[in-house]
């Protein structure tokens, strides 16, 4: 993937070139995290918001992929925490989540719904470790945890998904 930093970008067409290349990524996992496609929309314009302010200070320690999708899952999370969207019911539509490998959409379903209840923090790994395909070093810059929180959180999640998979319950209690 191309680095969008050069000397002869200015911040107006860094911000261009990163809208342009990481744009429906960022969408997809905005939409799995806030299960609303509206807000997903919302969630990767203030992402791309910030990124522009913040541009200047980007020092190039990960990929810009990894420093947008940090801002992306912080937007996110901020989004969460209001309180209208905490009473607030809302799915999204299982059509309108596509995933990073084209498979068909019966296949995967059961899996998706799976990871949808997962608890956010084990989702988040899931989606950016196995659809994203990021290493874990750039999952836990991108979460914001060590490496060892990471595969820990993996660990946990798999061991739910293969409960909810075989006919157990979702776990969610625990």
């Amino acid at each position: 993937m191309e680095v969008v930093k050069g000397p002869d970008n200015n911040p107006e067409q860094r911000i261009s070139k990163l809208i342009h290349v990481y744009e429906k990524e960022l969408l997809r996992l905005c939409c799995v995290c806030l299960r609303d496609t509206q807000l997903a929309e919302d969630a990767v314009q203030e992402t791309f918001l910030k990124a522009y302010k913040s541009l200047h200070a980007f020092r190039g320690e990960s990929s810009e992929k990894t420093w947008l999708i940090r801002i992306a899952i912080n937007v996110c999370r901020d989004m969460q925490r209001t309180s209208w969207l905490r009473n607030v019911g809302r799915m999204v539509r299982l059509e309108d989540v596509q995933l990073a490998q084209a498979q068909e959409w019966e296949e995967r379903s059961a899996i998706v719904d799976a990871i949808m209840r997962l608890p956010a923090k084990l989702r988040e790994v899931v989606l950016l470790y196995y659809y994203e395909e990021m290493s874990m070093q750039d999952v836990a810059h991108a979460v914001g945890v060590s490496m060892t929180t990471v595969h820990r959180r993996l660990g946990k999640a798999r061991a739910r998904l293969k409960n909810m998979l075989e006919g157990g319950d979702d776990l969610e209690a625990r």
